[in-house]
């Protein structure tokens, strides 16, 4: 039992199940804007359960794939797989009973949810190995969170409109500029082993000016999803909220000194996706601001 349950955690702790926050809050702002209105419980459970097992697989399907290159980047090299805690066998039961877990939930939420699910599995899988061969790999990062509202979206309404699809290039373009950022710690790593990425591409300052930029498209592109749906003043709160902390992140930060990345990476980009679930769901609880 308690090997089973240490195997538990260290495999927890290697796929950062906490990052989870990053796009599981959009699924929840995805499914609260369909009729504007909380979903049934049965629902959100649902949406929860897919996006687990959606985020599982592909962290755990990823360190899999980079294992190797993993274990020859010092950054790296203390994971999990490159150290033998885990093996590749069993790393593969949880990549495939996190899949299967996908599945099971969209198959429980829409028709359409369950149809288009295995396009998820594809990208989920897909990103996994864009570093071996574009510098756009963060895009692909980006479009796998950004499916999260689309999908939630999908799985209330059963069917595909503008306003998630807006909302899903949102979420891309805001994880793909945090994950550029977060490439700037491995740039000597990426241009010695030959890993695309912007950073290796293009260099540490045009790197993050290309980060900025897409951290000016990301709210434009939340601006025009609240103004489709007709929000309310909170949720252009919680949107102001959101420009601040890009805005802060990017102030933290240069080419010269990126000791506080971490901290741009996670609590600042893991508070922006809380914000704007709490203040989405504000704006539907209190209509009187609308």
């Amino acid at each position: 039992m308690d090997s089973a349950f240490n195997k538990t955690k260290v495999f927890l702790d290697m796929i950062r199940f906490e990052h989870t926050i990053f796009a599981l809050p959009f699924a929840f702002v995805g499914a609260l804007l369909v009729e504007k209105q909380v979903p049934a419980g049965s629902d959100m459970v649902w949406i929860t359960l897919a996006m687990v097992g959606a985020r599982t697989a592909a962290m755990s399907l990823n360190r899999l794939i980079d294992r190797h290159i993993d274990a020859q980047n010092p950054r790296t090299a203390t994971r999990a797989l490159p150290r033998g805690l885990l093996s590749a066998r069993e790393v593969w039961v949880y990549t495939l009973l996190s899949f299967a877990l996908l599945l099971f939930a969209a198959y429980q939420l829409s028709p359409l949810a369950f149809m288009l699910s295995p396009i998820a599995v594809a990208v989920l899988s897909l990103y996994s190995f864009t570093k071996r061969f574009t510098w756009t790999c963060h895009l692909f990062l980006g479009l796998a969170l950004g499916l999260a509202p689309v999908g939630a979206w999908v799985a209330i309404a059963n069917r595909v409109d503008l306003a998630p699809v807006v909302l899903g290039l949102g979420v891309l373009f805001w994880v793909a500029g945090f994950d550029i950022i977060y490439a700037c710690d491995d740039f000597n790593f990426d241009r010695a082993y030959g890993i695309h990425s912007i950073p290796a591409r293009f260099g540490m300052a045009k790197a993050l000016t290309i980060s900025t930029l897409l951290h000016v498209l990301a709210p434009g592109l939340f601006l025009a999803t609240g103004i489709m749906l007709q929000m309310g003043i909170l949720y252009f709160a919680g949107l102001a909220i959101a420009v601040s902390l890009l805005w802060y992140q990017h102030r933290l930060i240069s080419p010269q000194d990126l000791s506080r990345a971490g901290v741009a990476f996670f609590n600042l980009n893991g508070m922006l996706s809380v914000v704007m679930f709490c203040f989405t769901l504000l704006d539907i609880l209190f209509p009187m601001f609308w």
